[in-house]
């Protein structure tokens, strides 16, 4: 199957599935693709999920910047429960996403079977698709849960 097959039949799921990412970044991929642009797929490889994570980051920190999250909000969250626990789901997210992050680079193959999973969460269990890295840290812990039970 050519590349740019595949492109449009993510591109249709990912409208289908009502993920806007995943359409327009297989659009993107696309254009590229048929600008005769491929040259830069392995830069945008490479760097692509740096910059990604950089601007998502960004995107985050942005209360801070604005003065919406003040210095008591930030006390509240080592003193309260529910705070103590975001402290906690922030520290587990972040080291599972670690682990997701690693086997993207070791398996990217799986990445197809993480948009399509995505893609009947959406459609079957109205989820919210947050993206490649979390389904990948989801498998990855899947993955690492399986090996102990039945290896």
């Amino acid at each position: 199957m050519k590349s740019e097959l595949l492109l449009v039949i993510l591109v249709v799921v990912g409208l289908i599935g009502r993920s806007p990412l995943i359409a327009t970044a297989s659009s993107l991929l696309l254009i590229m693709k048929l600008t005769h642009l491929e040259r830069f797929l392995p830069s945008v490889e490479r760097r692509g999920l740096e910059f990604g994570l950089l601007f998502l980051t960004i995107a985050v920190l942005v209360p801070f910047a604005t003065g919406k999250i003040t210095w008591k909000e930030v006390m509240h969250v080592f003193t309260s429960p529910p705070g103590i626990f975001a402290l906690l789901g922030g520290a587990l997210a972040t080291y599972l996403n670690g682990k997701g992050l690693d086997l993207l680079k070791f398996d990217p193959q799986l990445t197809v079977g993480m948009v399509i999973g995505s893609i009947f969460g959406i459609l079957f269990l109205r989820g919210i698709p947050v993206g490649p890295l979390m389904a990948a840290a989801i498998t990855s812990l899947f993955m690492k849960l399986f090996q102990y039970i039945w290896e």
